[in-house]
């Protein structure tokens, strides 16, 4: 909500109040809007669904780096310095803006995440269908956690963007697709799962800081998580709720959906992919949903 309040403040975010189907025709707007090098949309007013939703936040360069203008200089320190350790040596100026970043790359613990204030149901969720061939509602910006069940805790975490499948298909309503590919790191962490004969716990963020956002897309260099860069591009520790079962909360997430995938898989898809095919129907691992929750005034 800061960020939207921000970019309306400087006239880079269009309200729409008229009612917006999430089925196509919001896909179909956010495109079209996107083509055009087009400000953020929030439509205000969802067609069977209480929250708003926000689209093509990120949707140019420019306002990208707008977003992130106060950290962005600190960033590009710290990760050249992280690749390339002579590269301070050479630019000696910009040690100056490394302790700005190095400050908040440590997530911090809560007691009282707001994002766990409401309780409600999968299908209470926003169901966004982007294209007609699509097997069900799509997130399609989740933010997908997990930590490594050999080492454990936020140094060996991952953040991905995995496409999250969150009606359609078989799923029973408190089931979710999960799609990764083997060699990223929920792939890696639920292969250590399986071989120890235990679920891995999973959950998905939705919303929050936009840093957590470009974080979960990021390639970033080995050893540096996701959640650290988070901090360090957001401008202050991410706070996180380490439940009595399950894996860690990100506080102050709009939404999050907890639960765990063990060994089972059903089909996944098809999904209309950003590289401009159906990607078809293929067996996935199936995230048992444990609960759905959002903080006061959630936007998706």
């Amino acid at each position: 909500k800061h960020c939207l309040d921000d970019l309306e403040r400087h006239g880079q975010l269009k309200r729409i109040d008229a009612e917006i189907d999430p089925c196509l025709e919001m896909g179909v707007i956010q495109r079209k809007v996107y083509e055009a090098g087009g400000p953020a949309l929030l439509f205000t007013n969802v067609k069977g669904c209480r929250f708003p939703m926000a689209g093509n936040i990120f949707g140019t360069m420019e306002r990208t780096r707008f977003i992130f203008r106060d950290t962005l200089a600190s960033i590009e320190a710290m990760v050249k310095a992280k690749t390339d350790p002579a590269y301070l040596f050479r630019n000696p100026s910009k040690l100056l803006k490394l302790p700005a970043a190095g400050l908040n790359i440590l997530p911090k613990t809560v007691s009282s995440p707001p994002v766990m204030k409401n309780r409600i149901a999968l299908k209470d969720l926003p169901q966004l269908v982007g294209w007609q061939k699509d097997g069900g509602a799509f997130i399609t910006l989740p933010q997908v956690y997990s930590e490594s069940p050999v080492k454990g805790g936020f140094r060996n975490s991952n953040l991905g963007m995995y496409r999250v499948q969150i009606s359609g298909n078989d799923y029973a309503p408190d089931e979710a697709g999960l799609h990764y590919q083997l060699h990223r790191g929920l792939g890696i962490h639920h292969t250590e799962a399986l071989a120890k004969g235990e679920r891995l716990y999973v959950n998905v963020f939705i919303g929050g800081a936009p840093s957590m956002t470009i974080a979960a897309v990021m390639p970033l260099p080995e050893g540096m998580p996701e959640i650290s860069f988070a901090g360090a591009l957001g401008g202050h520790r991410i706070p996180f709720f380490r439940p009595e079962q399950g894996t860690a909360d990100y506080a102050e997430a709009d939404f999050v959906i907890c639960g765990y995938i063990d060994g089972t898989l059903k089909p996944e898809g098809p999904f209309g992919d950003h590289v401009g095919y159906y990607s078809l129907k293929h067996d996935f691992p199936v995230m048992k949903v444990t609960g759905v929750f959002h903080r006061d005034g959630a936007i998706f």
